[in-house]
């Protein structure tokens, strides 16, 4: 009697353990097709998938492409700043203010912006004998009108600051920069003009 019982418990073990089985290998066969199709890599082969060479094979490539690369953002940084792009500015250039005064500046009909023009027509009349004296003196006149309107558009701009900002928050140097910024011609400022003649600032 008692072998018969331990017949039949191995006979239902081994039915348990074979109905098992197949369960187990379907759901394995269920996650590798519903994962990457493929068994989980080893940590050796996840390693080695991770190195990579500290000196790249070939170098004349690798150089030229770090140089691409520096040329691009070098051209990125250079459109940017000319646009008046807000992170590409150099320290001088940035802050609603600066801003501001740029485009005062930029909206505005200025006479030191005709300087170079009137200096290159100066050293053209002083090849004539007779008008050279006078080109040189229309220079120096032309020169203090140009530094006189500088210096009242650097109180102007201060004073427009002032209403805007705050009396106590007006930057330093305003009124310097203000009239270097005048005294350039209108197509050489940088950053280039971002308004139209009138188009002042409110």
């Amino acid at each position: 009697m008692a072998t018969r019982d331990n017949a039949d418990a191995a006979a239902a073990k081994a039915g348990t353990t074979a109905s098992t089985a197949p369960t187990a290998s379907s759901e394995e066969a269920a996650a590798i097709a519903a994962g990457k199709g493929r068994p989980t890599p080893s940590r050796r082969e996840r390693e080695a998938a991770r190195k990579r060479p500290l000196v790249p094979n070939d170098r004349k490539e690798a150089a030229k492409a770090a140089r691409a690369k520096m040329n691009e953002a070098r051209d990125r940084a250079r459109i940017g700043m000319a646009n008046g792009e807000e992170r590409y500015l150099p320290t001088r250039d940035k802050g609603p203010q600066k801003r501001f005064v740029r485009d005062y500046v930029d909206a505005r009909w200025g006479v030191g912006e005709f300087m170079i023009p009137v200096m290159f027509a100066v050293i053209l009349l002083s090849f004539v004998p007779t008008l050279d004296i006078y080109a040189i003196l229309a220079l120096w006149a032309f020169f203090l009108v140009a530094v006189l309107d500088a210096t009242i558009l650097g109180f102007l701009v201060k004073r427009r600051l002032a209403e805007k900002f705050g009396a106590d928050r007006v930057e330093k140097g305003v009124k310097w920069y203000a009239a270097m910024r005048s005294l350039q011609l209108r197509v050489l400022r940088l950053p280039k003009p971002q308004v139209s003649r009138g188009q002042f600032p409110a």
